[in-house]
Protein backbone atom coordinates (compact mmCIF):
# COMPACT_ATOMS: atom_id res chain seq x y z
CA UNK A 1 0.00 0.00 0.00
CA UNK A 2 1.23 3.13 -1.12
CA UNK A 3 0.40 6.93 0.74
CA UNK A 4 1.37 10.62 -0.54
CA UNK A 5 1.38 12.93 1.79
CA UNK A 6 0.87 16.64 1.01
CA UNK A 7 1.91 19.87 1.78
CA UNK A 8 2.51 23.68 0.75
CA UNK A 9 -1.42 24.45 -0.17
CA UNK A 10 -2.73 27.98 1.19
CA UNK A 11 -3.76 31.32 0.53
CA UNK A 12 -1.57 33.37 -1.72
CA UNK A 13 -2.25 36.81 -3.67
CA UNK A 14 -2.34 37.06 -7.22
CA UNK A 15 1.10 37.42 -8.99
CA UNK A 16 2.17 35.13 -5.37
CA UNK A 17 4.43 31.61 -5.12
CA UNK A 18 3.49 28.75 -3.67
CA UNK A 19 5.23 25.23 -3.69
CA UNK A 20 3.52 22.33 -3.19
CA UNK A 21 5.19 18.92 -2.43
CA UNK A 22 4.39 15.35 -2.36
CA UNK A 23 6.21 12.21 -0.47
CA UNK A 24 5.06 8.86 -1.45
CA UNK A 25 6.15 6.32 0.98
CA UNK A 26 4.94 2.50 2.33
CA UNK A 27 5.55 -1.04 0.47
CA UNK A 28 6.41 -0.65 -3.34
CA UNK A 29 9.00 -1.63 -5.55
CA UNK A 30 9.73 1.73 -7.40
CA UNK A 31 7.44 4.91 -8.30
CA UNK A 32 6.96 5.68 -12.10
CA UNK A 33 5.33 8.98 -13.10
CA UNK A 34 4.46 11.58 -10.72
CA UNK A 35 2.01 14.13 -11.56
CA UNK A 36 -0.21 17.15 -9.78
CA UNK A 37 -3.93 17.48 -10.67
CA UNK A 38 -6.51 20.52 -9.71
CA UNK A 39 -10.33 20.31 -9.34
CA UNK A 40 -12.84 22.75 -8.82
CA UNK A 41 -15.91 22.64 -7.22
CA UNK A 42 -18.74 21.47 -10.43
CA UNK A 43 -15.85 20.56 -12.40
CA UNK A 44 -13.75 17.59 -13.17
CA UNK A 45 -9.96 16.97 -12.04
CA UNK A 46 -7.81 17.85 -14.58
CA UNK A 47 -3.70 17.39 -15.13
CA UNK A 48 -1.65 20.72 -13.91
CA UNK A 49 1.63 19.32 -14.40
CA UNK A 50 3.36 15.37 -14.95
CA UNK A 51 6.81 14.41 -14.62
CA UNK A 52 8.08 10.78 -15.51
CA UNK A 53 10.61 8.83 -13.56
CA UNK A 54 13.56 10.10 -16.65
CA UNK A 55 12.26 13.54 -15.96
CA UNK A 56 10.64 14.44 -18.64
CA UNK A 57 7.77 16.80 -17.98
CA UNK A 58 4.38 17.61 -19.17
CA UNK A 59 1.96 20.71 -18.33
CA UNK A 60 -1.25 22.18 -19.00
CA UNK A 61 -1.16 24.85 -21.46
CA UNK A 62 -2.69 27.37 -19.10
CA UNK A 63 0.22 27.12 -16.54
CA UNK A 64 3.31 26.52 -18.99
CA UNK A 65 6.25 29.61 -17.74
CA UNK A 66 4.66 29.51 -14.61
CA UNK A 67 4.64 26.39 -12.89
CA UNK A 68 7.45 24.04 -12.70
CA UNK A 69 7.44 19.96 -11.74
CA UNK A 70 10.57 18.81 -10.35
CA UNK A 71 11.22 15.29 -8.32
CA UNK A 72 13.65 13.26 -6.37
CA UNK A 73 13.45 9.55 -7.16
CA UNK A 74 15.60 8.35 -4.19
CA UNK A 75 13.04 10.02 -1.90
CA UNK A 76 10.12 9.28 -3.85
CA UNK A 77 8.78 13.13 -3.92
CA UNK A 78 7.37 15.80 -6.38
CA UNK A 79 7.55 18.64 -6.08
CA UNK A 80 5.05 21.71 -7.75
CA UNK A 81 6.61 25.49 -7.97
CA UNK A 82 3.69 27.42 -8.75
CA UNK A 83 4.64 31.30 -9.56
CA UNK A 84 2.86 34.53 -10.90
CA UNK A 85 -0.20 32.73 -9.54
CA UNK A 86 -3.64 34.03 -10.70
CA UNK A 87 -7.19 33.43 -9.05
CA UNK A 88 -8.19 30.73 -11.94
CA UNK A 89 -5.37 28.76 -10.26
CA UNK A 90 -7.83 28.27 -7.41
CA UNK A 91 -8.67 24.52 -6.80
CA UNK A 92 -8.04 22.00 -4.58
CA UNK A 93 -4.50 20.09 -5.95
CA UNK A 94 -3.81 16.48 -5.61
CA UNK A 95 -0.87 14.36 -6.44
CA UNK A 96 -0.95 11.24 -8.26
CA UNK A 97 1.88 8.72 -8.50
CA UNK A 98 2.40 5.45 -10.10
CA UNK A 99 4.17 2.37 -8.18
CA UNK A 100 4.58 -0.71 -9.23
CA UNK A 101 3.89 -3.33 -6.57
CA UNK A 102 6.59 -5.74 -5.40
CA UNK A 103 6.73 -9.52 -6.80
CA UNK A 104 3.45 -8.93 -9.04
CA UNK A 105 4.97 -6.23 -10.70
CA UNK A 106 1.50 -4.51 -11.11
CA UNK A 107 1.13 -0.60 -11.90
CA UNK A 108 -1.26 1.28 -9.04
CA UNK A 109 -2.39 4.53 -9.75
CA UNK A 110 -2.20 6.66 -6.28
CA UNK A 111 -3.74 9.61 -4.71
CA UNK A 112 -3.21 12.39 -1.99
CA UNK A 113 -5.54 13.35 -0.07
CA UNK A 114 -5.42 17.13 -1.88
CA UNK A 115 -4.81 20.76 -0.65
CA UNK A 116 -6.24 23.96 -0.95
CA UNK A 117 -4.81 26.22 -3.40
CA UNK A 118 -6.54 29.88 -3.12
CA UNK A 119 -5.29 32.65 -4.80
CA UNK A 120 -7.30 35.94 -4.04
CA UNK A 121 -6.71 39.40 -2.47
Amino acid sequence: QVQLVESGGGLVQPGGSLRLSCTASGSFFVINAMGWYRQTPGNQRELVAHITRAGITNYRDSVKGRFTISRDNTNNTVWVQMNSLKPEDTAVYSCNAESIERWTWRAIDNWGQGTQVTVSS
